[in-house]
């Protein structure tokens, strides 16, 4: 399976076709891993061509060959940071508020077998935004949904696949932004520290 945006990040990739939903928040740019791959239709392309491919193996689903505007370009960002929004209220790394509608059909066809399937439907972006709600309410369903986070390091916001015993993980790497943000934490707690006792050391004489 190919997921490039969510591969840039070394992440571990939700299961299915629910990656697709994890490949478009990782299309942001963050740190060094690379740059916005929704900031021209040339590099937007690439990434929906190879992630749809993906997505179609994955769920076992006709995908469509979509071909990108200017004008889709400033549909699919906002179809990710709604995305963002979700994500980031089901984790609640932000006050929950008003999240935006998904407001795009859905078909619900027998498969060979006889269980019922979500299929997206519509055209272009439109398509696009029901295949990736769809895998939502199906992670959801599955329990898989809240495993899905974005990094608490809000220089990277890298989304992940939790996999962790009590899904209780907060960074996309421990041993990046982790090490980086108990770093931080560690030198503002030895800076406060330091300012305390500089504040003790001046009450001294006036107290004796």
């Amino acid at each position: 399976m190919s997921w490039k945006a969510s591969a840039r990040h070394g992440v571990r990739e939700a299961p299915g076709g629910f990656a697709l939903v994890q490949e478009l928040l990782n299309t942001r740019a963050a740190m060094s891993y690379g740059p916005d791959l929704l900031g021209s239709v040339e590099d937007a392309q690439w990434w929906i061509t190879d992630a749809l491919g993906a997505w179609s193996r994955a769920s076992g689903l006709p995908a469509p060959t979509l071909l990108l505007s200017a004008t889709d370009l400033r549909s699919l960002r906002r179809l990710r940071s709604a995305f963002e929004q979700v994500v980031l209220a089901g984790s609640n790394q932000e006050p929950p508020g008003a999240l935006p509608p998904a407001d795009v059909p859905v078909s619900l066809a027998p498969d060979a077998a006889g269980w019922v399937r979500v299929v997206p439907t519509g055209r272009g972006t439109r398509w696009l935004a029901s295949a990736l709600w769809a895998e939502a309410l199906l992670a959801q369903q599955a329990g898989a949904w809240p495993r899905l986070k974005l990094c608490h390091n809000t220089i990277c916001r890298a989304a992940f696949f939790d996999t962790s015993r009590n899904n209780s993980g907060v960074w996309h790497d421990v041993s990046t932004c982790g090490n980086t943000a108990n770093l931080r934490a560690f030198r503002e707690r030895r800076r406060l520290l330091g300012h305390s006792q500089e504040i003790e050391a001046g009450r001294g004489p006036e107290m004796r």
